[in-house]
């Protein structure tokens, strides 16, 4: 199945909003339409899982080249960065989201530490070693489709991953990476994309997604609010073996956490 249906027709609209567009500005973006999804069952139960995590904050080891966040249509290219690397290790090339939730807690956009303890809990089998890194801010999707998809799904595959979370940072981030779990799915992975942007979503049509009403550049959860982004994760994760289609749903944890609110937990 195609990452973008009628691309040809999409690039076409795409090059008029170029003649309108004003730099980062959305207004009147031509956002993909799919109408189908790809879908590959889950062959695994979640605690026997290799799970992947794969983000497009723009995040990139220190001392290494940063993502080009004014490159035209977008940069296409990844980082790959082990799961042993440290936060204060980590810089974040933003585009389309503001970076503080971020650099305050990196697990408000890049889960690492909740993952570890979903593993060391048994949620999951395990944290794969490396996790993959994009800057999510690209308006070219087409370009994405030819590009960066491909060569991110060929390196997700080497690593003979069973699963792959998907967590973007902005709004473009939504379809970005809804492209990029649509490649991952016709490839045979199965993924969850956690998201706050259910427009987008129900219009790329990433093959499973969760959404809640939540914000950019702290889709996992604000910062410091540790219980709050593991029940959003746990949500999200506990859907992908019994889901037996394409599907966008909305996730509990806000009523989950209204009492935990009131209690002052975070």
């Amino acid at each position: 199945m195609e990452t973008i249906e009628r691309v040809d027709e999409w690039r076409g609209r795409y090059a008029d909003w170029q003649q309108k567009s004003s730099g980062d500005e959305l207004d009147g973006y031509p956002f993909v339409e799919n109408k189908r999804a790809p879908f590959t069952p889950a062959r695994r139960a979640l605690p026997m899982l290799n799970l992947a995590l794969i983000s497009s904050a723009g995040g990139y080891i220190d001392g290494t080249e940063p993502f080009d966040t004014s490159a035209p249509g977008g940069d296409t290219s990844y980082r790959e960065i082990p799961v042993e690397v440290e936060a204060s290790d980590l810089l974040f090339a933003a585009r389309g989201y503001d970076p503080q939730s971020v650099r305050e807690d990196i697990n408000a956009q890049v889960p690492i530490a909740r993952l570890f303890e979903f593993e060391n809990n048994g949620i999951i089998g395990q944290l794969n070693p490396v996790w993959w890194s994009c800057n999510g801010f690209i308006q070219d999707a087409a370009r994405l489709a030819e590009e960066l998809a491909p060569k991110l799904t060929e390196r997700v595959q080497r690593y003979e991953v069973q699963a792959a979370l998907l967590v973007p940072a902005s709004r473009l981030c939504h379809q970005s990476l809804a492209l990029v779990a649509r490649a991952l799915e016709a490839a045979g992975i199965p993924t969850m994309m956690l998201g706050v942007e259910k427009y987008v979503l129900e219009r790329v049509r990433p093959p499973r997604a969760g959404f809640y009403r939540g914000e950019f550049g702290r889709v996992v959860g604000p910062p410091g609010f540790h219980e709050f982004q593991r029940r959003v994760l746990d949500e999200a994760l506990r859907w992908l073996e019994p889901i037996d289609q394409p599907t966008v749903r909305k996730l509990t944890v806000e009523l989950q956490s209204e009492v935990e609110k009131e209690r002052g937990e975070k």
